[in-house]
């Protein structure tokens, strides 16, 4: 009897999942592992936010693997020592996981991998968390592209993955499941949990497809830059987690282009996000010193001038511009942001307030529950104009015409700053005019 064990990640679904169903198709019995990794939870960049969707998103995973047959095993500690303990518990004689680009999570599989071999275990890593990997897509001399147009242009010329259908479980009378713990609590962890959560785990992720290619993909490219409208997908915590493909959103979007001929222009617009996604995790995967600098190496030796002060206003939403201080309440009370109004807040933060992007990085990843390192970074370098955009350092957005813009009634402002048009509201922290000169002069030298 052939045992493997299949580690979830960043895969929290049994629908569409790459190795799971490699595991299925090799082993007689498959066992269901996930690791809380001492590593990530300590790190600065895992915030509250993220942990309590996870956990939520596990419960969900424990009880769906429970219906179709099987036990998901927590374990708490680092991976390298879990996992050896478990293949020597279950005898299991190969491991499956799907695979992570960022650099951290290299290091760590790679020393996964390197042990279990040593103990005769056969590894096996799959493609599931992009629709094209790294290296499927790479300019005709063999190196990454760095424009996203370029990269976008070859993306669409390369042939869709098939969507995997779920699997079931064996457990074979008298088997052992090896030893775990229970799932624990966000404060067991370490985190205390102060905003609601939106639904978690695969039914609501597909419950989530479903609406939204029905209704609001129809609309997107006119609708979802405004944020008082909820016209943008919200799969972006589904999509860091997995409990959905993007294989699958993909699928969806292709049928409602066919079905509704009428609306390509919409579709294409969301899939064009999708194309970002990848996009950003391949930068990662080739140029992995963009998690601790920035990609245009030149731009490491800006002189920000990182006023803690001004900062914390940035933080808490107190900064006299309406918009800006709407985005950043709408992230500390939800965990979500806007899109749109990412842009907006970050580039204020560089540009109006001459921070850091690294600062706003990391406040992100503490406080997103869709916390990603290769979207978020790949973001605020494009806000802060030390990414891979090709357009020129002067782009600086005003964010009072970005508000008469995207919300000009004021729908959104008021939503999150309900106090905008009374004393209480406080007068700008800057002048954006003068900063915008300030900016265009840091940038110059």
């Amino acid at each position: 009897m052939k045992i493997a064990l299949h580690w979830f990640r960043c895969d929290l679904r049994l629908c569409d999942n790459t190795a799971l169903h490699a595991a299925m198709a090799d082993a007689d019995v498959v066992v269901p592992i996930f690791i809380f990794d001492r590593r990530i939870l300590s790190s600065p960049d895992t915030g509250a936010p993220i942990v309590g969707f996870m956990l939520e998103c596990l419960r969900s995973l424990e009880k769906n693997i429970e219906a179709a047959g099987g036990k998901l095993i927590f374990r708490h500690g680092h991976p390298e020592e879990e996992i050896s303990d478990i293949l020597r518990e279950t005898g299991a004689t190969a491991l499956y996981f799907n695979r992570d680009y960022e650099p951290e999570a290299r290091k760590r599989d790679a020393a996964i991998e390197k042990m279990a071999r040593s103990l005769g275990v056969q590894v096996q890593s799959r493609k599931d968390g992009v629709l094209h990997e790294p290296d499927e897509i790479l300019k005709p001399d063999g190196q990454p592209y760095r424009v996203f147009t370029a990269y976008s242009r070859s993306w669409q010329t390369l042939p869709r993955d098939p969507v995997l259908p779920p699997v079931k479980f064996t457990r074979p009378p008298g088997f052992k499941d090896p030893s775990g713990v229970p799932l624990p609590s966000a404060k067991e962890l370490g985190f205390d949990l102060e905003i609601p959560l939106p639904p978690a785990g695969e039914r609501a992720a597909r419950d989530r497809l479903k609406q939204f290619a029905s209704n609001e993909l129809l609309h997107y490219a006119d609708q979802r830059d405004f944020p008082a409208r909820d016209a943008t997908s919200r799969f972006s915590p589904h999509l860091r987690l997995g409990t959905l493909s993007a294989r699958t959103v993909l699928a969806a979007v292709e049928k409602a282009a066919e079905k509704h001929p009428e609306a390509r222009k919409q579709t294409a617009a969301f899939v064009n996000e999708l194309i970002w996604r990848d996009f950003y995790r391949q930068i990662l995967w080739h140029f992995p010193q963009v998690a601790g600098s920035c990609f245009k190496q030149e731009y490491n030796d800006l002189k920000w001038e990182n006023d803690q002060r001004l900062f914390a206003e940035w933080c808490e939403g107190r900064t006299g511009f309406p918009i800006v201080d709407a985005g950043m309440r709408q992230l500390n009370a939800t965990g979500w942001m806007h899109n749109r109004v990412r842009m907006i807040v970050a580039m204020f933060l560089t540009k109006d307030l001459l921070i850091s992007w690294q600062w706003g990085e990391r406040y992100f990843m503490q406080k997103l529950i869709d916390a990603d390192l290769a979207s978020n970074n790949g973001g605020w370098q494009w806000s802060a104009s030390t990414g891979t955009d090709a357009q020129p350092y002067f782009r600086i957005f005003n964010p009072m015409s970005q508000a008469r813009k995207f919300d000009p009634e004021g729908v959104y402002i008021r939503r999150y700053v309900p106090e905008v048009d009374t004393l209480k509201y406080p007068a700008p922290v800057v002048d954006h005019a003068s900063q915008r000169v300030k900016a265009l002069a840091l940038f110059k030298r």
